[in-house]
């Protein structure tokens, strides 16, 4: 049965220390955009469900669940029954690994290759599990070290660390209150599109001006315009708050 290599990071104190764990070909479906998914929604809600991972990546449920056993075996997550799954120390590292092999990709499509910027995390998703650490630092060297992707997104430095922001969730604020986007973390396609064509880009101010009750939609303006916002869109576009 073939087999491949996963580089697992794990962290020791404030250093980083990497391993080698050696999976099957059947845990070969991208077990790297697992752990990614459930970064991205134990940042949005708390903890990742089995019901939103198979949503977001769209396979079964069964399917989640088998893997989710074999992550939580290779101590990569942690399941709760009812309350869904989190990443361990490990499991975390290794996502920001990924995160960060990802988001060098994009820009590299965006600044040098000139990709669109809402055509880049597709392309960035099949070259993030090809690009070693050390084409990682030539690519963070080569752009004069970026900060964030073309999403806004932070960039985790070669020991796995990001830096620190204040930046909320859309959905926090109040109407009648500002902010500036600073980024997208949910890059898919369709909603980046989406956001583009509403003049959302990171570095634009938008204002909450109704917020209907019962998880009803948000009315934000841009610019000078106004669009409704589902609940579920502006939780993930976050932003710096103004006063």
């Amino acid at each position: 049965m073939p087999r491949i290599f996963l580089r697992v990071t794990s962290v020791l104190g404030t250093r980083i220390k990497s391993q080698v764990l050696l999976l099957s070909h059947e845990f070969s479906v991208a077990p790297e955009m697992y752990l990614k998914t459930i970064y991205n929604l134990e940042a949005k809600t708390g903890a990742a469900r089995t019901g939103d991972i198979a949503k977001i990546l769209s396979i079964t449920p069964g399917s989640v669940t088998n893997t989710l056993e074999v992550l939580e075996g290779k101590g990569l997550v942690e399941r709760e029954p009812y309350k869904g799954v989190k990443l361990t120390d490990q499991g975390r590292s290794v996502a920001l690994s990924v995160f960060r092999r990802h988001r060098l990709a994009e820009r590299l499509l965006t600044d040098v290759l000139h990709y669109d910027w809402t055509d880049s995390h597709e392309e960035a998703c099949k070259l993030e599990h090809a690009i070693s650490d050390n084409l990682a630092n030539s690519i963070e060297k080569t752009l004069s070290n970026p900060q964030t992707c073309p999403h806004g997104n932070p960039i985790p430095d070669e020991k796995g660390f990001l830096v620190p922001t204040r930046s909320e969730a859309l959905s926090n604020l109040s109407a009648g209150q500002r902010g500036v986007v600073s980024g997208i973390p949910d890059e898919n396609t369709e909603l980046l599109r989406y956001l583009a064509n509403l003049g959302m880009f990171p570095g634009v101010e938008v204002k909450v001006e109704e917020k209907a009750p019962f998880k009803g939609p948000i009315m934000v303006k841009v610019g000078s315009n106004s669009y409704p916002l589902s609940l579920d869109v502006a939780a993930g576009i976050f932003v710096n708050k103004q006063k």
